[in-house]
């Protein structure tokens, strides 16, 4: 199933390592707010952050909603309706094709969530890389044969479905044999902490055994973070140029300058999951820098030969090349054989008593008698 999503990562020019790794979705949506300038600048802004495609949405007001359509969040001025909002985000054809033609250029795959049969036809034409569903949409059978008759990869969106309904869209994709990633979402604008759900990416992954990964409305990079270290192949996140804008999804977005820190971090998290630790292995490649940090057993003060050490004679302090600070309480009893001076590191050969155990030998003096 890892060969689905190196599918849908195949403009992903050179690097085998970037195929293998998460697919980080810059989703615009609305913050375009109907500006074909500002979201050709989303383009370029997703790009320059690293991201690996950029998503829209495709509304065709008149296909699929009516005037009679609530508003989620009641935040327009200028739209008497949700279907005049849906009507001002409409682009023409030849202007989906601008910015498929703008994402290619870019190195960025071009995705954008069809909401009707009318708006799938279109984005077909246009061309995408594969498709996305939006949560709305995963019961919507009409919709998904048409998008399954394409043969593109499927990203299913879950965040209005329970199990049941999940079930049944990924059997009918199963049965169309078109490959899939299975994405744990929640539909709250911003989504808190508590709601993320990234227990439910292991829930998916052992039900459906297919890749799968988190489409995020917390407005923070955190939950996509979080969900690379538990092995999410996909990472969907909204954006906004600033969350002062204009628009209904802003506190649910992270800025584009958050959205390179999250790639970044990403990149970061795979490198560290990539390359296990063999802590035997380090500690003796840290052999030399032992004797930097470690400490070793130095005389307190000034000593005379033949002093009978007590605990308040002895100290641990740096260099680690002496008698290691951990047999610090084995010296106490034992006899000095010579004078020593105050934070001199003692060794083997300054102490005497019956039955004490052998005592390494600083590296100074093996360089001595050599």
């Amino acid at each position: 199933m890892r060969e689905s999503l190196r599918t849908l990562l195949r403009s992903r020019a050179d690097s085998s390592d970037a195929a293998a790794g998460c697919l980080v979705v810059a989703e615009v949506a609305q913050a375009h707010d109907g500006s074909l300038g500002l979201a050709h600048a989303y383009v370029d802004a997703a790009a320059a952050a690293g991201a690996d495609a950029v998503k829209f949405q495709t509304h065709i007001a008149a296909a699929e909603s009516t005037p009679a359509e609530p508003w989620r969040v009641p935040f327009s001025r200028q739209d008497a309706t949700r279907y005049d909002y849906w009507k001002r985000m409409e682009f023409t054809a030849e202007q989906w094709h601008g910015l498929r033609r703008h994402a290619d250029e870019r190195g960025l795959l071009f995705l954008s969530s069809p909401f009707s049969l009318e708006a799938a036809a279109l984005l077909d034409r246009v061309g995408v890389a594969g498709w996305k569903v939006a949560s709305g949409e995963v019961g919507n059978d009409a919709l998904l044969d048409r998008l399954l008759a394409s043969r593109l990869p499927m990203l299913l969106s879950t965040g209005m479905s329970g199990l049941a309904e999940v079930d049944r869209a990924v059997a009918r994709v199963r049965r169309a044999g078109v490959p899939l990633a299975v994405l744990q979402c929640t539909t709250a604008y911003p989504c808190p902490p508590e709601r993320v759900g990234l227990n439910v990416l292991a829930e998916l992954r052992a039900r459906y055994g297919c890749p799968v990964g988190l489409s995020d409305h917390s407005g923070t990079i955190y939950p996509g973070l979080a969900a690379v270290t538990l092995g999410a192949e996909v990472l969907e996140v909204h954006v906004t140029m600033s969350r002062e804008l204009f628009g209904p999804d802003g506190p649910a977005s992270v800025t584009t300058a958050e959205l390179r820190q999250l790639v970044e971090g990403v990149r970061f998290v795979e490198r560290m999951l990539a390359s296990p630790v063999d802590k035997e292995r380090e500690g003796e490649a840290a052999a030399p820098l032992r004797a930097l940090f470690t400490k070793s057993v130095v005389a307190r003060q000034a000593l005379p030969a033949g002093t009978v050490l007590r605990a308040e004679h002895l100290a641990a302090k740096k260099p680690g090349t002496g008698i290691p600070a951990s047999r610090l309480d084995e010296l106490v009893g034992a006899r000095t054989v010579r004078a020593l001076a105050a934070d001199q590191l003692l060794a083997e050969a300054d102490v005497e008593r019956p039955g004490l155990a052998s005592l390494p030998t600083p590296p100074r003096r093996l360089a001595e008698r050599a």
